[in-house]
């Protein structure tokens, strides 16, 4: 049913097949940054011509730009499942937002304790728990490794770290290196029995998953909306409680309540707009797919919009699973990081990092690109995790809902034919 839908999937992000030049292309850098859809780019430009005024103003125009904005926080409770509007804080990237809620963590709460994170992390939601530590706020920062044979998170030793003076547990939905996605019930549970605040990295495993932050039961939870198919900027979850706990840096004429403290400077229509056309996206799949999200209690919109994230999470474990038996027909010279059983295809995302034996990352990038169009990154994609795998770098395919199976193919064969 997913498959059937695909070319009308793949109509809807203008630049999928062809880039700016005309060039015709794989595009499987999804982890760097998706494809945008054509709806979120004309309402990101009818807003930015339409709603230049002031929000708060008695103009017309200005009301709007309100409705905009709201509309867009409702979008983003919609698509997270949370329960307001108000629990929807923007900013300029997931980074600058962790950071912030590392300074009002810092304002808030007495010195001492120590931070549990993992060993698979992208550095933003590594350094601003380290720049606590650097500043004498908490005594230390810990991190839980995860299983060098299969990739997965070690919970067992995450649950060995958290003890009474655990302040904050944060951790990263999915590794953006490894494809490995946390269990975030059971680490969340983990923190609430210490009673520590959960934060969860989001930004990974937002395109890829069915996130419901009341399910998951995070305090905060951060996401990238370039990466969910959407223009440049985040937003950040907060459970209305630990908004209003914690004290953020703000400018003093600023509201005192949440979300419009934790906001720096005049928010953007444009990125509410094109947020919200992103939700309508989202629901209109919903709509055509069938599904029947497991355990979701949600009604109307945002059951649509739960059922067009599980469908995409089924069909994205298909495709994975194809995936992972290509890379292990190659043989010896491809080195995967990351789960790779196809069995269990459902404990990752649809990113692949690997090396293949006596060619530079680099190179091999190039070649993917000149010689067969296949469009793939090498970098260490600020994840931590290279200093445990003893590595400078991978080179990442990273797949998102509106690639086919025959572009999986088209990677397969071309690394076939490199290697």
């Amino acid at each position: 049913m997913f498959e059937d839908l695909l070319p009308e999937i793949r109509s809807r992000f203008p630049r999928l097949e062809y880039d700016y030049l005309g060039h015709s292309r794989v595009f499987l850098d999804n982890g760097a940054g998706s494809m945008v859809l054509g709806e979120a780019a004309r309402a990101e430009y009818e807003a930015r011509l339409n709603y230049a005024a002031e929000h708060d103003a008695p103009a017309e125009e200005s009301a709007e730009a309100g409705k905009v904005i709201l509309k867009g926080r409702r979008a983003v409770a919609d698509l997270l499942n949370a329960e307001e509007a108000e629990s929807i804080v923007s900013g300029e990237s997931a980074t600058s937002l962790l950071f912030n809620l590392a300074y009002a963590v810092f304002r808030t709460l007495r010195a001492g304790g120590n931070i549990v994170t993992t060993e698979y992390e992208h550095y933003a939601n590594v350094s601003p728990w380290l720049e606590l530590k650097s500043r004498g706020f908490v005594d230390e920062v810990r991190f839980a490794r995860f299983n060098p044979e299969t990739y997965e998170l070690d919970v067992d030793h995450l649950a060995s770290l958290v003890d009474s003076r655990t302040r904050i547990v944060s951790v990263t939905g999915a590794s953006n290196l490894l494809g490995s996605i946390t269990p975030l019930e059971e680490v969340g549970k983990i923190a609430r029995e210490r009673g520590s605040i959960f934060v969860v990295d989001g930004v990974h495993l937002m395109p890829h998953y069915p996130v419901d932050v009341q399910t998951i039961g995070c305090d905060f939870l951060v996401f990238s909306a370039y990466k969910l198919f959407c223009r440049f900027g985040s937003f950040m979850y907060g459970r209305k409680e630990a908004l209003e706990g914690l004290e953020p840096y703000k400018v003093e004429p600023a509201p005192e309540r949440a979300p419009w403290r934790w906001e720096h400077g005049n928010r953007d229509p444009a990125l509410f707009a094109a947020i919200a056309a992103v939700a309508d996206y989202y629901e209109w799949l919903g709509e055509r797919v069938g599904v029947e999200p497991k355990g979701f209690t949600g009604s109307g919109r945002r059951l649509k919009i739960k059922a067009a994230q599980t469908a995409i999470r089924e069909y994205e474990v298909k495709l994975s699973r194809r995936v992972l038996k290509g890379l292990d027909e190659l043989g010896g010279k491809l080195k995967l990081y990351g789960p790779s059983d196809p069995s269990k295809a459902d404990v990752r995302v649809p990113t692949f990092s690997f090396t293949v034996e006596g060619v530079e990352n680099r190179r091999m990038v190039e070649r993917l690109w000149r010689e067969h169009s296949v469009f793939v990154r090498e970098e260490n994609f600020y994840s931590r995790a290279v200093k445990s795998l003893g590595v400078q770098g991978v080179i990442r395919a990273s797949f998102a809902h509106y690639n086919t199976p025959q572009e999986a193919e088209k990677l397969l064969g071309s690394l076939k034919s490199l290697i």
